[in-house]
């Protein structure tokens, strides 16, 4: 509390426990060295101060308040708290100042204002008043009385309306001042800086957490579109792992080979249809006539001299060689089925490539019959005039690829059902193959029918080298992926290999020349087109064992046998071709 401990103290000097006050501090008094005596006058009938008086026995110990610490044998009587002055005459404790006529203790010396008799104040002799000045009791290291120059200490008198406080009755009561502001103004400081630290972390929490969000789904895009694209690895049309094709090779395919005989102008188109079970997708491959086989034989033979000369069954097996594909059946479908099929469907809407006229428009300038242009309805007539129309100049794979349009039209136009789709089959009064029933046949085109609608559906070529053999691309983009084969053409020197050199003047008959000799079995090489045009033809071997298949050549060109004759050829060729003015290409 407010006690001074900060002076009175000697060390030389003794002192002795007199009491405690309420707060149960003891307070002392000093004792007086063994040689001074003390000259005090004693009131009759009062009890002199002995401090070495002799001990009495105890019987009981510490006894509260009234504990005796030099052993007197009387026992202190236990003081009453009189916290206003009033004095206690037992206990000699005065805290107020009222005086102790017991002990003579005033420690504010105010022993002239009360606690006294006057008359035993006034009886006391100098000497007295010095000793029981020297035994005025001080704390150690407790300041002595406080000096008041007010009337109190003054012994003069009190205010009533004013109360005397000693120190003991007050406590420590935090003061406002002027800092408090201050310190409120820096706890909300610290307070607000630390609340913006963690909005600042919570913050870049979420942008990190927004950027991984955004990476990833870059990343997933990026994986997606690579995929999408066959650029991831092991995912790519070209990879040619052995996984790969063991994965296309374990699907399920159902392959039927059709073979588009036009009984007007002569000639075949081939195409495979393919429905596999396991991804849902259907397909339409296209095969160039060019496409070299292998005949029963073992000779070499061209797609479209097999089909005229082995029949269904003969080309079947072949293309199962060379496409190592597992063929179900053949469907043979004539130029007037065709039309027929077109018109029980109830005509097919496709996109037109090009103008056909009417081939049996008699006069010129007739208006075409299929006109070019996207959303084209074709009737039965108009869908076998677009399929088998070859424009002047173009290669066959043009013509195929009408072909595969109008196939799709009538995929996409025919139901759905297996029994509706069969009704339709049985309609067209066909002899099917016996490798094809017309129930199998109305069951695989329903299938086939229900992808087309779906969007499942897309049309492939089979690129083919100029010598009839599948090229690398060939065997990854189309074989593999679509057949779920492996290519195996016949080797490049089977067929006899027949350049040709167009000296007619018209650059389309080198195209027609190619199609016939591929088409007789011959390997077609392009010699290029000569620098100016020469009358007549002329056929060479350079080898005599070459002679015969010069001549049947020629033959082939519709040449006559007179143009053969033994000359140089080219490196790469055994016939050499001249085509003059007399080729008359076939219509």
């Amino acid at each position: 509390m407010n006690d001074r401990y900060d002076s009175g103290y000697d060390g030389d000097q003794q002192y002795e426990i007199v009491g405690y006050d309420e707060h149960g501090r003891p307070v002392y008094q000093q004792v007086p060295p063994p040689q001074q005596q003390y000259q005090q006058q004693v009131q009759p009938g009062e009890q002199p101060y002995d401090p070495y008086a002799q001990q009495a026995p105890r019987t009981q110990g510490y006894e509260g308040y009234g504990y005796d610490p030099y052993a007197t044998g009387q026992q202190q009587p236990a003081p009453s708290y009189d916290p206003y002055g009033a004095g206690n005459p037992a206990t000699g404790y005065d805290p107020y100042g009222a005086g102790n006529p017991a002990t003579g203790y005033d420690p504010y010396g105010q022993a002239a204002g009360g606690g006294q008799e006057p008359g035993a104040a006034e009886q006391a002799t100098p000497v007295a008043r010095t000793a029981q000045a020297e035994q005025t009791a001080f704390v150690p290291q407790q300041g002595g009385p406080v000096e008041d120059d007010g009337p109190q200490a003054q012994g003069g008198p009190q205010d009533p309306g004013e109360r005397d406080y000693s120190t003991q009755q007050f406590a420590f009561v935090e003061q406002p001042d002027g800092d408090s502001e201050d310190v409120i103004d820096w706890l909300n400081f610290t307070e607000n800086r630390t609340e913006r630290r963690e909005e600042a972390k919570r913050r870049a929490r979420g942008r990190a957490i927004a950027m991984v969000v955004v990476l990833a789904l870059v990343a997933v895009g990026g994986v997606g579109y690579l995929w999408y694209a066959g650029k991831l690895p092991g995912t790519s049309s070209s990879d040619t792992t052995a996984g790969g094709a063991a994965g296309a090779a374990a699907q399920k395919r159902d392959v039927v080979v059709v073979h588009l005989h036009n009984t007007k102008k002569g000639g075949t188109s081939t195409v495979l249809l393919v429905d596999n079970a396991t991804t849902k997708q259907g397909s339409t491959v296209l095969l160039p006539n060019s496409l070299a086989l292998t005949d029963d034989d073992g000779s070499t033979t061209t797609l479209a001299k097999s089909v005229d000369d082995d029949g269904s069954s003969g080309t079947r097996d072949a293309l199962d060689t060379v496409l190592g594909t597992d063929i179900e059946g053949t469907w043979r479908l004539d130029t007037p089925y065709l039309q027929n099929l077109v018109e029980l469907v109830g005509n097919i809407d496709i996109d037109t490539n090009a103008d056909v006229p009417d081939p049996d428009a008699t006069k010129k300038g007739t208006a075409p019959l299929v006109k070019k242009g996207e959303g084209q309805t074709l009737s039965g007539k108009m869908a076998v005039a677009y399929a088998t129309y070859l424009a002047s100049g173009e290669t066959q794979d043009a013509q195929l690829e009408r072909f595969g349009q109008v196939m799709q039209g009538v995929l996409r136009k025919l139901s759905s059902d297996a029994q509706a789709a069969t009704v339709t089959v049985q309609t067209l009064a066909q002899i099917l193959d016996p490798s094809l029933t017309d129930k199998d046949l109305g069951s695989f085109l329903a299938r086939l029918a229900d992808l087309a609608k779906g969007g499942d559906y897309k049309t492939a070529l089979l690129p083919v080298q100029g010598d009839g053999t599948l090229s690398a691309q060939a065997a990854s983009t189309v074989v593999k992926a679509v057949l779920g084969g492996t290519a195996k053409s016949p080797e490049k020197d089977a067929a006899v290999r027949v350049s040709v050199q167009n000296a007619t003047g018209d650059k389309g008959d080198t195209e027609k020349a190619r199609v016939v000799l591929l088409n007789g079995g011959f390997t077609f090489l392009e010699a290029g087109t000569a620098d100016a045009a020469r009358a007549t033809s002329q056929v060479t071997y350079a080898d005599a064992a070459d002679k015969e298949n010069a001549t049947e050549a020629a033959k082939t060109l519709g040449l006559p046998t007179s143009s053969v004759k033994k000359g140089t050829v080219t490196s790469n060729a055994d016939v050499s071709v001249i085509l003059g003015q007399d080729y008359e290409p076939a219509s």
